[in-house]
C-alpha cells in the first residue's frame, strides 16, 4: 500500500495483535468466554468421570454430560444477553 492511499479500515490496522482483539471482545461480551470455558470444564469432568461411572451405560453417561455442557453454555449466553440488555437500556443514559 502506498503512503498516499488512505486505509479503508483504519481501526483494524491499528489493532494487529490477536491478544488485544481478544481482550477487547472479552470486555464487550464477558459471558461468551465464560460459557466456553464452562462448557470445556464440564466436558473435561465428564471424560474424567467416565472411568468411575459404575454400572451406568456409556450412552446414558454421555447424554448427561452433553446436556450439562449445553446447559452451562446456554445459561452463560443467556446471562450475557441479559447483561448487555441491562447495560444498554438501564445503565445507558437516556438521550
Amino acid at each position: 500500500m502506498s503512503p498516499s492511499q488512505e486505509s479503508v479500515f483504519p481501526e483494524y490496522e491499528a489493532e494487529t495483535s490477536q491478544t488485544s482483539k481478544l481482550i477487547k471482545k472479552f470486555k464487550e461480551t464477558p459471558f461468551v468466554p465464560i460459557g466456553m470455558g464452562g462448557f470445556f470444564a464440564v466436558v473435561a469432568y465428564g471424560l474424567y468421570k467416565l472411568k468411575h461411572r459404575g454400572d451406568m451405560k456409556m450412552s446414558l453417561h454421555l447424554i448427561h454430560m452433553r446436556v450439562a455442557a449445553q446447559g452451562f453454555a446456554v445459561g452463560a449466553l443467556t446471562c450475557g444477553v441479559l447483561y448487555s440488555m441491562f447495560r444498554e437500556y438501564v445503565v445507558k443514559p437516556k438521550e
